[in-house]
């Protein structure tokens, strides 16, 4: 099957620090081609792929150091360019949101749009009533609810490559850990105010957006001089595996609907237990008392941490391999392909085998 996956172009594919959907990204293109298929992505010139790169920008836009730069332009560049092309592809799976809403209505049938973010937001509603014949998939069931009218093919679970992380089978140094960005939504508060009332150690390496350095001064500043409490900052890939690896535990106490939660399945291919709140995708992706514990309350929150040390670091890791490798990920996805293959009477090149 020949396909396009369409990338953001807001971070590199995958990120060099920080970022969610183009890491996705990046693990689902690669997992496409190992099994077999013809995959084009476009993306910024600084993606590292194994699928045929269509670069598009020189740059991914958060790391370009110009001050005077338009994303809103560099996509529609991006989609015109695809556009002139469309013909060669089976396929074209989309990570833009709803960008390209309005420019390939024509063609509806022929793609998916995977959609990463929050939809409880006051203009969605309307727009996808709009343009209704886009097959849309979610990240998780949860996340569709605020727009569950909307046309959902299916929920596919985010996956990661096999071999980016492996398992400590004890952890070094014990430590509770925080990863990913600070912000309201995410509770670093309510780590470190766990960490606290455990007495455990706690590392935080995160990355503090511009929106919230604010919340970041204010509220969060000031806890950091527990002595229990560690701010590393932002941290990539090469140094996740021994960050996570070699915590007793991951803290993901957040305060919102969450999509997904990818820091999540990487805890869990190192073997990593979680201890998180019931909000969002959580419970979708948490094996309450296997991969760690479901939490809805601080109290709780403090009592699972005396309980990490029960579960078993190597089911961990090898319920990740059988939930979220990119692999799994990767053949969700061509399931989808070919459902709405058959169901649209659009003809495709031979299938790989998986």
């Amino acid at each position: 099957m020949k396909i396009a996956q369409i990338a953001p172009l807001y971070e590199a594919v995958p990120p060099r620090l920080y970022g969610g959907t183009e890491r996705i990204v990046a693990h689902l293109c690669d997992a496409l081609v190992d099994l077999g298929h013809d995959v084009t992505l476009f993306s910024s010139a600084d993606a590292c792929t194994r699928a045929t790169l269509v670069p598009v920008r020189d740059q991914a836009i958060r790391l370009d150091p110009c001050p005077l730069k338009s994303g809103y332009a560099a996509h529609l560049s991006m989609l015109h360019e695809l556009r002139q092309r469309a013909d060669e592809f089976d396929i074209l799976h989309f990570h833009v949101d709803l960008i390209h809403f309005p420019l390939f209505e024509a063609i509806a049938p022929r793609t998916v749009t995977t959609l990463h973010g929050r939809l409880d937001l006051k203009d969605l509603p309307e727009v996808y009533r709009r343009w209704p014949h886009y097959p849309l998939i979610s990240i998780s069931d949860s996340q569709r609810l605020p727009l569950a009218d909307a046309n959902w093919v299916a929920t596919v679970h985010h996956g990661l490559a096999e071999d980016l992380f492996q398992p400590t089978a004890a952890p070094r140094d014990g430590y509770l850990a925080f990863l990913g960005r600070i912000s309201p939504e995410k509770r670093p508060d309510r780590a470190i105010e766990i960490a606290r009332r455990s007495g455990q150690r706690l590392r935080i390496a995160a990355k503090v957006d511009d929106v919230d350095r604010v919340y970041f001064r204010e509220a969060i500043e000031p806890l950091l001089s527990d002595p229990l409490v560690e701010f590393i900052g932002e941290i990539g890939d090469n140094a996740k595996a021994e960050f996570l690896g070699n915590a007793a535990g991951l803290l993901f106490p957040i305060d919102w609907p969450e999509p997904f939660g990818l820091v999540m399945i990487e805890a869990m291919a190192c073997g990593t237990p979680v201890i998180a709140w019931a909000c969002g995708s959580v419970p979708e992706v948490i094996d309450h008392g296997s991969s760690g514990f479901i939490v809805r309350s601080m109290d709780e929150a403090v009592a699972a941490v005396g309980q990490l040390p029960e579960l078993d670091r190597g089911e961990i890791r090898r319920s990740f391999e059988r939930r979220f490798s990119s692999r799994v990920m990767a053949q969700a996805y061509i399931r989808t392909y070919e459902e709405l293959a058959g169901a649209s009477g659009w003809s495709v090149r031979a299938l790989a085998a998986e």
